[in-house]
């Protein structure tokens, strides 16, 4: 195992899971910037993900696009090394693919359940795995990044197996960080509350002409604000942060007895 040279992290290498649009796009976007090539995953989106590429590349930057399902799971980290070999080397590893869940608990079949799992937590794992082995391999460092959401922090009625996976993918950051510290690699996450991405339900619309009472910030996020967060953990400046989560939300998460006390009907019990 090669010994890590702490002092030369210079991240030029990323790839960005679930790329092809919302907060993957602006991330890829954003790395790009940077000073990065990027290696861009879709699972069912392969004209998305072109758009990222072209919108890379007009950054003087390369892309390599490929088709990434992450609840393949023993497909999945070949998919991870095929782009970071096309990158000649992989700094910097984004997991940004996710799916939602709006159903009441018990209504929610195990094959839902392990839907969601498989890709929420379970295809980060082989992913995160992969791209770690790669890092330790090379030594040389990097950074992680899992894309998370506020409900690793706190629950939502109708997402009790999303909940859960975010809960899960939160600790796994922390396990992580914990093992890779001394190989020069950053783990963290980064936990958005409503941003305006086509999952939210807020696709082509400008979260700053769009209100909401219970977020401080009083709109939704845009995705190059988490984009901007990502970009930053990615930093050579982050190296000190590791183990984070870091919520990007507007200040959601902060109205819990706020958002309590102004609730006047048994309304959000069901949906």
């Amino acid at each position: 195992m090669a010994e890590p040279n702490l002092t030369a992290f210079e991240p030029t290498r990323a790839i960005v899971t679930a790329s092809d649009s919302g907060i993957g796009r602006a991330t890829a976007v954003a790395l790009a910037q940077a000073g990065m090539d990027i290696g861009i995953t879709w699972r069912s989106d392969e004209a998305g993900a072109l758009e990222t590429a072209a919108e890379v590349e007009r950054l003087g930057r390369t892309a390599h696009v490929s088709r990434l399902d992450v609840t393949e799971l023993t497909d999945a980290p070949a998919i991870v090394d095929r782009l970071a070999d096309a990158l000649g080397g992989l700094d910097v590893f984004v997991n940004n693919a996710g799916a939602g869940l709006s159903t009441p608990f018990l209504e929610v079949s195990l094959d839902t359940w392990r839907s969601i799992m498989a890709t929420d937590l379970d295809g980060a794992f082989v992913c995160m795995q992969r791209a770690a082995r790669r890092m330790v391999d090379a030594g040389t460092g990097g950074r992680i990044i899992a894309v998370t959401s506020v409900h690793e922090h706190q629950p939502m009625v109708g997402s009790s197996a999303y909940d859960a996976a975010k809960h899960g993918l939160g600790g796994l950051v922390k396990a992580m960080a914990l093992e890779l510290a001394s190989q020069g690699i950053t783990v963290n996450a980064v936990a958005p509350g409503e941003i305006a991405t086509p999952m939210t339900g807020n696709e082509d619309v400008d979260p700053r002409e769009e209100h909401r009472s219970g977020i401080p910030a009083g709109r939704p996020g845009d995705a190059r604000e988490v984009a901007a967060v990502i970009a930053f953990l990615a930093s050579p400046p982050a190296a000190y942060v590791t183990g984070s989560s870091v919520v990007v939300d507007g200040g959601m998460l902060q109205m819990g007895p706020q958002a309590g006390a102004a609730v006047t009907s048994d309304d959000w019990r069901s949906l």
